[in-house]
């Protein structure tokens, strides 16, 4: 369905009486460009997934390999890719893709949502674990026929903690492996365990007990932290249990073990960890940091590759992006799975897998360069709001995308009613110019239209033209701390012409610096603001532990 002010863009209604309040988005464009060393045909650049797409967890089936990540108070939610390669990936679906399909729960927190997720594959049905944190039910399966889609409603668990992960054994049992508290009193601020159940998806109800396979993680009297993400798979006639410790961040790493019987008792590695980089120097130039929650994949031909996640900060500990996609060839010694030796760095240029080439619509690492012009019925498949729609709040079609003003600014999000007017994409560089041409806004008093570009609902910038009580202008609000107004204070202001439409809005990123400017004529750029720090937005500054989106935003106060 068009909006009034979308059918007068289009000519059919007039613009004065249809297009008061509603703001009509003609594209987005994007253009990003980290550097880095060249590469050959022969080899990749890591990350192969650039930008917030965390947790990954990645399958084969047959000649195929499917991957999916999480994506916290998002949606559509739990993206799902498709390679033949393990390094060109291409979107196909969404896990979560309708609104009723699961209740996100409150809006106190935007990382709260739906957390790491884990891919399986048995019988011709494909299962997507979760865990939808601070939602009423905790941890859940969806199912498809094919990966694309569509996928059931939640089968729920029953089980606590997070991280939840499917493992089928030879003689077709199911089992559920997770995190969670173990039991009795915890030892330590952090203390976690890794338990196993078996679950009967015919009649959807665990059975038997559960088991401790990990209390603590590879070494008890380390005290190690927050033990999660656990995967269970099979090699050589061994079960093979891999989970990260030290939290998601510099500390992270991933540990394996292993035990002859499914349920235990596990052995962990004398190696460990599989992978980390927490011990290397801190100052070291072009720094990766953070790897762990990784997933090990078998290829037909026997060797072993795994995905995991990592930060690639750019000043300290300062990273926009969120946790990335990345790949590595995976070694064995002595009936163990490395993948990296222990004080090596995690190389940006590896030898491409044996497979063939994939081919790929829009790469997904390297210089990434697109235009979206939102002339499909739906959004497309890589671009979402902050939880599922509650009212049908923005369209789509020939004339691009249509917003109406929210009530909620996105400083508001879990502390007014409502929901932001706010469509998003991922940030996937620290080197990268962000625009959006504004076809048509006539603003009333208070409301604003414009690109915003947030961390979270304490940390961001929007960029928009609005009308005050002075008259229409453009203006730039940033909000940087959980403290003072919702939508932030406003850093520029510059008074504009009421018909000065179409109007392109434009965000420039270099590392930690941002400008801001806006155009009436193509390449007739004026500066709102120049030399902004980029870093408030970052995880460090900003809290919490996701990544930076964009996109086109409207706001009535």
């Amino acid at each position: 369905m068009l909006t009034r002010c979308a059918l007068a863009v289009m000519g059919i209604l007039s613009m004065a009486s249809a297009c008061a309040g509603d703001a009509v988005f003609r594209e987005v464009r994007y253009a990003g460009d980290d550097g880095g060393p060249p590469i050959d045909t022969t080899q990749f650049r890591n990350p192969v997934v650039a930008g917030f797409y965390p947790d990954p967890s990645a399958i084969r089936v047959g000649d195929d390999f499917y991957l999916v990540t999480s994506t916290f108070g998002y949606f559509p939610g739990l993206p799902i890719f498709h390679s033949t390669d393990l390094v060109s990936w291409t979107q196909i679906g969404n896990a979560i893709h309708r609104p009723g399909q699961i209740d996100y729960g409150d809006k106190e927190e935007l990382t709260r949502g739906l957390f790491a997720a884990t891919l399986a594959h048995r019988n011709g049905t494909f299962y997507v674990a979760n865990t939808c944190f601070y939602c009423d039910r905790g941890n859940f399966v969806v199912t498809a026929k094919h990966p694309a889609g569509p996928w059931s409603d939640p089968i729920w668990l029953g089980a606590s903690g997070i991280d939840p992960s499917l493992f089928f054994d030879d003689d077709g049992s199911a089992w559920v492996v997770h995190n969670d508290v173990p039991d009795g009193k915890l030892r330590y601020d952090g203390h976690r365990a890794v338990w196993l159940q078996r679950f009967d998806f015919d009649r959807r109800e665990r059975v038997g007990e559960r088991i401790l396979l990990v209390d603590g993680g590879a070494d008890p009297s380390t005290n190690p932290e927050h033990v999660e993400g656990p995967h269970i798979f099979k090699h050589d006639g061994w079960y093979y249990l891999t989970a990260a410790e030290g939290g998601t961040g510099e500390q992270h790493a991933q540990m394996v073990w292993r035990s002859r019987t499914l349920t235990g008792p596990y052995a962990a590695f004398p190696g460990n960890p599989s992978l980390t980089q927490r011990d290397l120097d801190p100052k070291r130039a072009d720094p990766v940091t953070s790897t762990g929650h990784a997933q090990f994949v078998q290829l037909k031909d026997g060797s072993w590759w795994a995905v995991f996640l990592a930060t690639r900060p750019y000043r300290g500990n300062q990273y926009n992006l969120g946790r990335e996609t990345f790949l590595l060839p995976v070694t064995w010694q002595d009936g163990w799975p490395v993948i990296l030796p222990r004080g090596e760095r995690v190389p940006v240029v590896v030898k491409r897998p044996d497979l063939p080439r994939n081919p790929q619509p829009l790469p997904t690492t390297g210089p990434i360069e697109w235009r979206e012009r939102f002339d499909a019925p739906a959004l497309p498949l890589s671009w979402m709001t902050l939880h599922p729609p509650e009212t049908k709040w923005y369209t789509t079609g020939a004339e691009g995308l249509t917003l109406s003003p929210g009530v909620m600014p996105l400083g508001g999000f879990g502390a007014t009613p409502g929901q932001p007017s706010y469509v998003a994409h991922r940030l996937q560089h620290h080197n990268a110019t962000l625009e959006t041409t504004i076809a048509s806004f006539d603003p009333a008093p208070g409301e604003l239209a414009g690109l915003a570009l947030i961390q979270n609902e304490y940390g961001h910038y929007v960029l928009g033209v609005e009308r005050d009580a002075r008259g229409v202008a453009v203006s730039l609000y940033r909000r940087s701390s959980r403290e003072g107004a919702k939508e932030g204070e406003r850093l520029a202001r510059i008074p504009l012409d009421a018909s000065a439409m179409p109007i392109t809005l434009r965000f420039r990123l270099d590392g930690p610096r941002l400008d801001a400017d806006y155009a009436l004529a193509p390449g007739e750029w004026t500066s709102v603001a120049s030399g902004l720090d980029a870093s408030l937005l970052s995880v460090e500054t900003a809290g919490g532990f996701i990544g930076n989106t964009f996109g086109p935003y409207a706001v009535r106060r």
